[in-house]
């Protein structure tokens, strides 16, 4: 069982605790005692008595109106809610930080990809600055770029791997599972628009159902319940009660020494408790609830423009990268266009290698950066449901199925 489920089984005990201020309770006692009686008498005979006493009975009451112990239950089944709402929002960040571990991984892995691929086209335009140079048609210079770049490169690629290490054991870790090997993105990628596309809709829901804002508003409903039953302080209790004892005692009694006697008591009957003058105790506590009730309004009404806050600025952040991805689309296909112009343009003379090598760089780039783009997108599809407290295992299934199998 994970701690949050462990939290709301605690607050199902809690609440258990409050019901037991509306149901009966019973004891069983017993005792017994010695008493030694030196009796002087005048003229007769004194009278030294060793009488042990026995009791044993048993004892039961039933809260009959004890409104404070009717709060104090209603408060117990909003602790319920209270831990509901954490759950939630436990299994909730669960969801995005092990999507989050996932798509790092996805970035590493295209990452490296990119970077080989970019290692391979700078280590043929390589070969060919050196074919060129020993038939004197480039110059050093044009050899000397492109090994700087190859250098760089094989860098990067160091880089990229260790990256990918580090996000692997970063998922490992966070999954509890080892050996993983996550699925990328199926081609062509389609990212799933938000719906709907209003950024009102979203906030009106995030105020309704976001867990933070539930536990906010359900800690108000205890503030007011807290005050009502800090208000009971001048109001009556009654409970019934009832027992019943048997005493023994077997050497008699100084009234009647020597005679065995047993008395059978049962008793039946309401008590009434009035509060006349506790001292202010109770006019205090209630100003003290009343400030707790208010400080509980304000942190409710804290949370909701958090929430609101948080859910337009996620909302917003999806629509920006669905147009980023866009603009990267474009920038791809430009940047390869780009890329052949000049590879184009070096073999009849008119571009030098060091335009090769900026052109291909730039078109890994342009790579990286949108598949980055990419998974921001589902990234930020997530946690805008998040925001919204809508978030569940049906959205990362959702996204599931745009992976390749």
């Amino acid at each position: 069982m994970t701690p949050r489920g462990r939290q709301l089984q605690a607050a199902d005990s809690r609440a258990e605790q409050a019901r037991a201020g509306l149901l009966p309770s019973a004891a069983l006692n017993g005792g017994v005692t010695y008493a030694r009686t030196d009796l002087t008498r005048g003229p007769l005979p004194p009278l030294d008595l060793h009488a042990p006493t026995q009791t044993v009975g048993v004892v039961a009451s039933q809260p009959l109106y004890r409104p404070a112990n009717r709060i104090g239950f209603e408060q117990g089944q909003r602790g319920i809610d209270i831990a509901r709402a954490q759950r939630d929002a436990a299994e909730q960040d669960l969801l995005v930080r092990v999507s989050q571990a996932y798509f790092d991984v996805l970035a590493a892995q295209d990452t490296l990809t990119f970077v080989q691929a970019q290692k391979v086209a700078v280590a043929e335009q390589l070969a060919a600055a050196k074919r060129n140079f020993e038939v004197g048609t480039a110059t050093v210079t044009d050899e000397r770029e492109a090994q700087a770049r190859h250098d760089l490169v094989s860098a990067q690629e160091i880089a990229a791997e260790n990256d990918l290490h580090v996000k692997r054991l970063a998922l490992e870790q966070t999954v509890g599972r080892s050996g993983l090997t996550p699925l990328p993105l199926a081609q062509p990628v389609q990212l799933p628009a938000v719906q709907p596309a209003d950024v009102n809709s979203w906030v009106h829901v995030a105020e309704d159902q976001q867990p933070q804002v539930r536990q906010a508003a359900i800690a108000l409903d205890v503030a007011r319940l807290e005050t009502a039953k800090a208000e009971t302080g001048h109001l009556p209790t009654v409970d019934l009660q009832a027992g019943y004892s048997v005493q023994r005692t077997p050497n008699g009694t100084v009234t009647m020494p020597g005679v065995h006697s047993r008395a059978n008591v049962a008793s039946v009957g309401v008590a009434l408790n009035l509060p006349l003058f506790a001292g202010f105790a109770v006019q205090n506590r209630v100003k003290e609830t009343l400030s707790l009730e208010d400080k509980a309004r304000a942190d409710l009404d804290n949370a909701r423009r958090s929430v609101a806050q948080a859910t337009r600025a996620a909302f917003f952040g999806v629509q920006s990268g669905q147009s980023q991805v866009r603009a990267l689309q474009a920038a791809e296909a430009s940047t390869q266009s780009a890329l052949e112009a000049n590879q184009l343009g070096y073999e009849v003379g008119v571009r030098i290698n060091i335009d090769v090598l900026n052109a291909q760089s730039q078109l890994y780039q342009t790579k990286r950066d949108l598949a980055v783009a990419r998974y921001n997108v589902l990234m930020g599809t997530l946690r805008l449901k998040q925001a919204a407290g809508t978030l569940s295992m049906d959205d990362v299934v959702a996204v599931d199925s745009l992976l390749s199998r």
